[in-house]
């Protein structure tokens, strides 16, 4: 098992969602005590550049060598670590009701015409494998859970992103209501531990096994 978490909140591991990003990975590597877990920062990337840019709108990738440089380079070395692994955590906050700066600079890097989709007669069609994919958020307020909850644009998005480069089988899982004071702080993560604890992981993992 080959496990690549994204983390997106400016403050790293001391974030919320850094700390509900781990009990998925403590979950997952309790069925696999040997899995290699590879963290990126996407609070350290650059946004994309000008050749990139380019070789987006060509109707073919370049040949002479732009490939390797800059931010193409840059795309090709987070493309390659997605495919190399089996599982993908998301460690993430809810900004203004969506995704973070750092998070959409990532997709950016790996949403990548002739690379991770292929436009085709029926449209973006993805070209990753699917594997599993776990998103831990955290957000100063509540969403999702009726008509006072604050707007989420976060989760159709990257239902729809992920799905567009072949990742489907995304899993979310929240800490909500974190501006609320330390007693709502600690509900919140009773609540998304008991979520991670009743997830069919396990379950999950004995089929990729089976399926090997």
């Amino acid at each position: 098992m080959n496990i690549l978490r994204i983390i997106c909140s400016p403050r790293g591991r001391a974030s919320e969602s850094y700390r509900l990003s781990q009990a998925i990975v403590d979950q997952l590597t309790a069925t696999a005590p040997n899995a290699a877990v590879v963290d990126l920062d996407a609070t350290a990337l650059p946004l994309v550049d000008t050749d990139y840019a380019a070789t987006l709108s060509a109707r073919q990738d370049p040949t002479d060598g732009r490939q390797n440089r800059g931010a193409l380079g840059r795309s090709s070395g987070l493309i390659q670590s997605l495919q190399d692994a089996t599982h993908v955590v998301i460690a993430t906050p809810m900004h203004n009701f969506t995704v973070p700066a750092s998070l959409k600079t990532w997709i950016d890097h790996v949403v990548r015409v002739r690379s991770t989709f292929q436009i085709t007669e029926r449209g973006k069609e993805g070209s990753l494998e699917d594997r599993p994919v776990y998103v831990a958020i955290s957000s100063g307020g509540d969403f999702g859970c009726g008509e006072h909850s604050q707007p989420d644009f976060l989760t159709p998005y990257l239902r729809h992103v992920l799905g567009t480069i072949g990742l489907k089988s995304v899993t979310f899982f929240s800490v909500q209501g974190t501006a609320r004071g330390t007693e709502a702080l600690h509900e919140a993560r009773a609540r998304a531990q008991g979520e991670i604890a009743a997830h069919p992981f396990a379950e999950g993992l004995r089929a990729e096994f089976a399926a090997a």
